[in-house]
């Protein structure tokens, strides 16, 4: 299966899935519903490299099971980002209400950075301008300005 466009090509490996129960825990006594378990194994492998439990509902299809145990990589390069390139790691206060201003500021500042990045095409001129300048009405003086004196 593939599950997205890598650097150089389609990035693929073979999958296997299959609904299992996890082991009963005397700690929770209720019995669990199955779970999905995603098996890669990339050809040429001796083995099996990486397993996967997910919550998925039963009739998801496998391909979309595949893309969202591979979203996880997404994920981690966001944190990856926000941590070394916004700040998110720089945080020293000892409370959580500071922590929670620094973290909000920090992603509202990432959220900021990535929708920019996305009017930049990688090898091709801007698609659109990052703001559009309003058109501003006929007559119209600002205040303070020399036109309204």
């Amino acid at each position: 299966m593939t599950w997205r466009e890598g650097s150089a090509d389609q990035l693929s490996s073979r999958f296997a899935r299959a609904r299992v129960r996890v082991g009963y825990n005397k700690l929770i006594p209720e019995k669990l519903s199955p779970e999905w378990l995603l098996i890669e194994w990339p050809e040429g492998e001796r083995e099996p490299t990486k397993y996967c439990l997910s919550t998925l509902p039963e009739d998801v299809s496998f391909q979309r099971l595949v893309d969202f145990a591979k979203l996880r990589w997404r994920i981690e390069r966001d944190y990856q980002e926000l941590k070394q390139e916004v700040g998110l790691g720089h945080y020293e206060g000892r409370g959580w209400r500071g922590f929670h201003h620094h973290a909000t500021m920090c992603i509202a500042a990432y959220g900021f950075l990535v929708s920019e990045r996305e009017t930049i095409p990688p090898s091709a001129p801007r698609r659109a301008a990052p703001f559009q300048t309003p058109a501003l009405p006929e007559g119209y003086r600002p205040r303070g300005s020399p036109l309204a004196a």
